[in-house]
């Protein structure tokens, strides 16, 4: 069975139309990607005629890896562009916002002073929220790579059919939304048979988490899965979870889903491990960054299964070209964090060329442009995070593109096939 689902029926519906190829041919010489301290990082001489994109993620603290990851893959599909020539160019600054939703406003007025045009972010879901309720009011363009929750976009309705929040029509996903993540997995697991007797435990402080876990418990009860356990913690008692991992082992859960973050995903495994318990793990895009934490014993994420848009381990050229530069250039392996950032600069440019838009009109005027653009129906993208099809969106802000099936493997990530 294919290691993807379709997510026609989990997002908006997908359109036909012929796929777009806009930042896969863009792999060649490369203008020396910036992995250099924060602020603005341009494209040379290009710079003063470039359009000024704003930045905003975690560079430090515990969720630093996401930040960073993002910070680096739009670094380098900024300089595939200025290398490539042409006349859109970008100037980035990207700020720190210590994934700390005040901090994150702050960025966002510091980028605003400097003269920002349009942001790429915020890079997680909380942070998010708060920054794209300044950026709608101030009418700036806005595309989140990984801000997953539907507050960020706004406009859709909860589990009782109420909208909160309203829709902020000038921010646009990357990402899958948070309820796509929980339906899908649990569509997944059903389809794929992974588990008979289902434990959860979430973050029930987090937006991101909450509502993965909603729409995950909805799914599950529709396609007949047995949810035999929840529980909870919060970013206050993240330390310990004896007492949830024994009510999952007690219910006889073969499988746990875990919609949270990596940092708490590692010692969830470490202390499943103390006690003799062994089920299947399946995770979201949170579980990305689990075999780079610190003291963590990556033995224990062997089999570890996620839904996500990007492997690193894909063959095909487009991925081999990015992993082969940002590892020469950062060091390390992307994530599909970085992955997604790469795509937003691309589908930035793409919306720019096909707008018509130009860096010497102001930040609004680019916003309408680039908002008619991307929701037009000959609109597509086709990049690293879009299975090989091509990703569409709707005036809803959503992103409508496939998912992949991933398991980690002798210490790497590798496609799902079940």
């Amino acid at each position: 069975m294919s290691s993807r689902i379709s997510m026609q029926n989990l997002s908006v519906n997908r359109r036909t139309f012929v796929a777009g190829t806009a930042g896969l041919g863009l792999m060649g010489a490369l203008a020396g990607c910036s992995g250099g301290d924060e602020g603005a990082a341009g494209s040379g001489d290009a710079a003063s005629g470039a359009f000024k994109l704003g930045g905003i993620g975690p560079t430090t603290g515990g969720a630093a890896i996401y930040g960073n990851a993002c910070k680096n893959g739009a670094q380098i599909a900024i300089d595939e562009i200025a290398a490539a020539g042409g006349d859109v160019q970008f100037e980035m600054n990207f700020q720190d916002d210590e994934n700390d939703a005040e901090k994150s406003v702050n960025a966002y007025n510091n980028l605003k002073d400097w003269g920002m045009q349009m942001l790429m972010g915020t890079t997680t879901s909380t942070p998010c929220v708060a920054v794209t309720a300044e950026s709608n009011a101030d009418h700036i363009f806005t595309i989140t790579p990984s801000g997953s929750s539907t507050d960020c976009i706004g406009g859709q309705p909860d589990a009782d059919g109420n909208v909160a929040t309203p829709r902020k029509d000038n921010v646009f996903q990357m990402c899958f939304t948070d309820p796509n993540q929980g339906a899908a997995s649990a569509q997944y697991i059903a389809e794929q048979g992974l588990g008979s007797k289902i434990a959860i435990i979430y973050k029930n402080d987090d937006t991101y988490s909450m509502g993965i876990r909603d729409t995950f418990v909805t799914k599950a009860e529709e396609l007949g899965l047995d949810i035999v356990s929840e529980s909870t913690f919060t970013e206050d008692s993240q330390t310990d979870f004896s007492v949830q991992l024994n009510d999952a082992k007690n219910a006889g859960a073969d499988l746990v889903f875990l919609p949270i973050y990596y940092t708490p995903i590692s010692l969830i495994l470490t202390q499943a491990n103390q006690m003799g318990y062994a089920p299947k793990w399946f995770g979201v895009d949170g579980m990305d960054g689990l075999l780079t934490v610190e003291g963590f014993d990556t033995s224990l994420a062997e089999g570890c299964m996620l839904l996500t848009p990007f492997v690193a381990t894909a063959d095909d050229e487009a991925t081999k070209a990015f992993v082969s530069t940002y590892e020469e250039n950062y060091g390390e392996t992307p994530n599909q964090f970085a992955a997604d950032a790469y795509d937003c600069i691309y589908v930035l440019k793409q919306a720019i060329e096909q707008s018509g838009v130009t860096s010497d009109m102001d930040a609004s005027e680019i916003c309408d442009g680039l908002m008619e653009a991307i929701t037009s129906p000959d609109f597509s993208y086709t990049g690293l995070t879009t299975a090989g099809e091509a990703a569409t969106w709707s005036d809803t802000g959503e992103v409508s593109k496939q998912p992949m099936g991933m398991v980690i493997q002798d210490g790497v990530y590798m496609p799902l096939d079940a």
